[in-house]
């Protein structure tokens, strides 16, 4: 009964130790949540305020007593943000499209093809990652220059249709896929290209899925190169939409209206966030799945 007693005691000491372990966890991660969420809510919060209401304030608002649609107005017409949106559409539709078709040929030829020279090959391109973005960049540019591409779609797109990164990362899934499977596919008479979209892609779609969403959203982020490589507003991109409207006398006063901006830019990636999360997850876990 002793025993019985103890075994007792030392399971509730236990279970009261978990559940104080499980709460103070549930605190920090709500800490954190809040202080990660809270520059979002201050940005729309901010978007649906009036110029007159935000000026007013002399000590920030929590809160919208008289929220307004005037500042996301605004953001279409004293800019033209509808055509950056546009530009950025089309470019990010294109870069990941041509990037995609790199990539996979890429990677299928660095997991099922031989060749001489391929394993040094493929170590000399992840060497690739080591290098510096601003040496790249710089590249870049020049090599566009010369080519008298800048303010061209061509020249937004073309340094950004290959990734090392997406190549290993798919590489690496290609190879998960049980060999018997390529070899059975062989005495069938399946050529590599059918066995590639007919085998190889179907089986590793999380992962393709992943990289297209990845892509999409570093694409839409792009700021720095549509920066550096246009100066035309006809092919201004989001980020540089945001810039300019920031650097204006429109954007520098009306505080709302540039938020409104900034949320309207905001939502289409958050969207495909919600969406596409479970896909991005499952995707990156087979990372670490063989078979």
């Amino acid at each position: 009964m002793y025993r019985h007693m103890s075994r007792t005691a030392i399971g509730t000491g236990t279970s009261v130790r978990k559940h104080a372990v499980r709460t103070i966890m549930y605190i920090f991660l709500g800490i954190w949540a809040v202080i990660v969420l809270f520059p979002f809510y201050w940005m729309i919060l901010t978007s649906f305020k009036s110029y007159a209401s935000y000026m007013g304030e002399h000590l920030p608002k929590f809160y919208c007593s008289d929220p307004t649609f005037r500042n996301y107005v605004d953001a279409f017409t004293q800019v033209p943000l509808a055509k950056y949106f546009i530009n950025t559409v089309v470019f990010t539709t294109l870069t990941t499209a041509l990037m995609l078709m790199v990539i996979v040929f890429a990677a299928y030829a660095f997991a099922r093809l031989d060749f001489k020279g391929k394993n040094i090959m493929f170590v000399a391109f992840l060497a690739l990652m080591m290098i510096p973005n601003e040496l790249v960049i710089i590249t870049n540019f020049v090599t566009i220059t010369d080519m008298n591409l800048r303010n061209t779609f061509t020249g937004l797109i073309l340094p950004s249709v290959t990734s090392v990164f997406y190549i290993y990362l798919l590489k690496e899934n290609f190879e998960q896929v049980p060999d018997e499977l390529y070899y059975a596919a062989k005495i069938d008479g399946t050529s590599d290209l059918r066995y590639l979209f007919k085998v190889l892609v179907p089986i590793c779609r999380p992962t393709v899925i992943t990289v297209i969403i990845l892509k999409v959203i570093e694409c839409w982020n792009s700021y720095v190169w549509p920066r550096l490589i246009t100066d035309d507003p006809n092919y201004f991109l989001v980020s540089n939409g945001i810039q300019e409207i920031r650097e204006n006398g429109f954007g520098r006063e009306n505080i709302p209206a540039m938020m409104a901006a900034v949320v309207v830019v905001s939502i289409p990636l958050v969207i495909l966030f919600l969406v596409f999360r479970n896909r991005i997850m499952e995707g990156i876990s087979r990372e670490g799945t063989k078979g």
